[in-house]
């Protein structure tokens, strides 16, 4: 295989400043479980770490290649193995695309519910590896929500199934949860066993632009106080919307300095939309009428919220969650934190459960970033993870911790917890040669 392709399979779309970049021995392609039980017994043989990945997108560093490892390539067990409509649940191979399965299951009435915004090229697999979210999480949950069953290739070579095609099932430790989030540390996930839920015939989007940030966050809790369960709960500020007004021709900067974006669905969405409607008004919001088209538009734009690069800027942010009723105080303090370094922000958010993506960020005209402004940006970035712990958050809530949050983990979870799940890494992959040096080590 020439460098290049090595290189494209060395890192993920994770941040690099952490990294010291290492191309792997070799890439293999599984198409079957029988190609990855080789691999990882010949792995094993050999004492060589096997790293695995899909199509790449992971934003953590969960996929970036160590010394002297193999890269496993998934995205050829792409098959959609079976889709039962009366039972509402789908098996699939890990390189099934997420909006591949959508587009399956849509025919039957159904859908999978979790939805990063990379779902038109995130593969299930990468998105049980690290338990992603998306937009419905407000409603639906993340993925751990609609996994029922696993087939995993451990670092022996053994094929496992855990959990079972039922809703409810009891039976032992769950072992399911316990792979979901798991990064490829524990074991390849080779099959997966999702449930479906009703894919809605009526959908109603609402668009609220308002004069703050702060005081779009409160209409989340509002909402909450209203018994009102939208399906989608999107927080944009002004930063986000000059991006995306950059980078689409949009206008959304010009009508205010933060956007709520937000989906009901069922046979209430109109209902609850108009329920909705009512406590953002009263709240000061300028609210999208019933049946604007323009709102639905914003649901596809808002996916792209985060990926509008500019060249001469240097940028940090994360993923982390607080308790929904900390929001207000955190948007807060994020504000205070960006005034407090001389930096920029930018905020978007799955509103609805309180994971936030705060990007902190310095420019330059000639696209240089001084090393005196960088130590501002991780100060920033450093404060806003401990801000969220000290309200009762985490340092991730979506995109699992990879090889980039290592350094705050120990923030989060004491000794004797770490200390746990290095025992349980152990008993799974006792020779360190699954996904090593990531995740909880």
């Amino acid at each position: 295989m020439a460098e290049a392709d090595l290189r494209i399979h060395a890192v993920d779309q994770g941040p690099l400043e952490h990294w010291e970049t290492q191309l792997p021995l070799a890439v293999v392609f599984a198409e079957s479980v029988e190609d990855v039980q080789k691999l990882v017994r010949l792995a094993g043989e050999h004492g060589v770490a096997v790293v695995t990945r899909a199509a790449g997108t992971s934003v953590s560093g969960g996929a970036n290649a160590v010394t002297g490892s193999v890269v496993l390539n998934l995205t050829r067990m792409n098959r959609i193995l079976q889709v039962r409509p009366e039972d509402e649940v789908a098996v699939v191979e890990p390189g099934v695309i997420n909006a591949e399965l959508n587009a399956a299951v849509a025919e039957h009435g159904l859908m999978y519910a979790p939805d990063p915004a990379s779902y038109r090229t995130s593969t299930i697999g990468g998105n049980v590896a690290t338990n992603a979210g998306g937009l419905r999480c407000a409603k639906y949950g993340v993925t751990r929500d609609s996994v029922l069953a696993l087939d995993v290739v451990l670092a022996d070579g053994t094929l496992i199934r855990t959990g079972s095609a039922t809703f409810k099932g009891v039976a032992g430790y769950d072992l399911t949860s316990l792979f979901v989030g798991s990064e490829g540390t524990l074991g390849i996930i080779v099959g997966i066993t999702v449930r479906l839920r009703y894919l809605s015939p009526k959908v109603e989007t609402i668009a609220a632009f308002f004069d703050d940030l702060p005081t779009a966050a409160q209409g989340v809790l509002e909402i909450g106080r209203a018994r009102v369960q939208p399906a989608i709960m999107e927080l944009l500020d002004r930063g986000t919307m000059q991006a995306l007004d950059g980078a689409h021709g949009s206008d959304l900067a010009q009508r205010g300095a933060a956007l709520l974006l937000l989906q009901t669905d069922g046979y209430g969405a109109q209902i609850e939309a108009e329920m909705i409607r009512e406590v953002l008004v009263k709240l000061g919001g300028r609210v999208s009428a019933p049946g604007d088209e323009e709102s639905n538009r914003l649901v596809n734009l808002r996916r792209h919220a985060r990926g509008d690069g500019i060249v001469n800027e240097a940028r940090v942010g994360e993923d982390v969650a607080v308790p929904r009723s900390q929001l207000v105080k955190y948007v807060e303090a994020l504000e205070g934190l960006a005034a407090e370094h001389r930096v920029d922000l930018k905020v978007v958010a799955h509103a609805g459960d309180g994971n936030l993506h705060p990007t902190f960020s310095v420019s330059s005209d000639d696209g240089v970033i001084p090393a005196e402004a960088m130590e501002r940006l991780q100060a920033a970035l450093d404060g806003s993870v401990r801000v969220a712990l000290d309200m009762g958050g985490t340092i991730t809530g979506e995109h699992g911790i990879g090889t980039y949050k290592l350094r705050w983990l120990g923030w989060e979870q004491n000794d004797d917890v770490i200390a746990l799940q290095r025992q349980i890494k152990q008993a799974f992959d006792p020779n360190n040669l699954l996904n090593p040096n990531r995740a909880i080590l």
